[in-house]
């Protein structure tokens, strides 16, 4: 049965990165790549600052912070825990897959950090700012999911990767929100 999914899964990365062209590398590269996004993270961050001021947005801040170590971390574990040949990494698909990047990465891909990170941020900053951005965190699930894509496309994660990643990435997020919450509520009651 698992071997089954993990071929299913091998025959899905490859369709998905077959797909792409040298056309559209240097975007899905430029999308991919975590230091292109600081500009947008800032963005979020006034958007947050605006609707929570100073105080509040420092706890939440932290609260992110934290969410994305935590998140990483996790993600870590399960890499070095499975195991899991990235498929840059698996000599077999060697010459049947496009490897974008100039290098595989680590040796280990499951699952997506990139896609668990990416989606916990879309939930979490979603759910904070739907009282005044009633449509971000459909865009910012977009986002996500395209983060997610790119990973395929540049050739070093499978769908399974970048799908557990996804699912980590939500839950981590609505914990982490509802940890905010919380502590908001605990900073509130104990400023009276």
């Amino acid at each position: 049965m698992i071997e089954q999914l993990l071929q299913y899964d091998k025959e899905l990365f490859l369709f998905l990165n077959n797909l792409g062209t040298e056309t559209w590398d240097g975007f899905w590269m430029f999308y991919t790549t975590k230091f292109n996004w600081i500009p947008f993270y800032v963005l979020l961050a006034y958007l947050m600052y605006k609707r929570l001021g100073t105080k509040m947005f420092v706890l939440t801040l932290l609260t992110v912070v934290l969410m994305i170590s935590f998140t990483d971390q996790v993600t870590n574990l399960f890499k070095h825990g499975f195991e899991r040949l990235r498929p840059c990494q698996e000599e077999s698909l060697n010459g049947l897959m496009r490897l974008v990047k100039s290098s595989c990465g680590g040796k280990y891909g499951y699952f997506s950090g990139h896609s668990s990170n990416s989606m916990s941020v879309a939930i979490l900053v979603g759910l904070m700012l739907k009282d005044r951005y009633k449509y971000l965190i459909y865009l910012l699930i977009i986002w996500s999911l395209a983060m997610g894509y790119s990973r395929i496309y540049i050739g070093v994660h499978y769908p399974l990767d970048v799908l557990s990643g996804f699912i980590f990435g939500a839950l981590s997020g609505y914990a982490f929100y509802k940890l905010d919450k919380y502590l908001q509520t605990r900073f509130t009651i104990a400023k009276k």
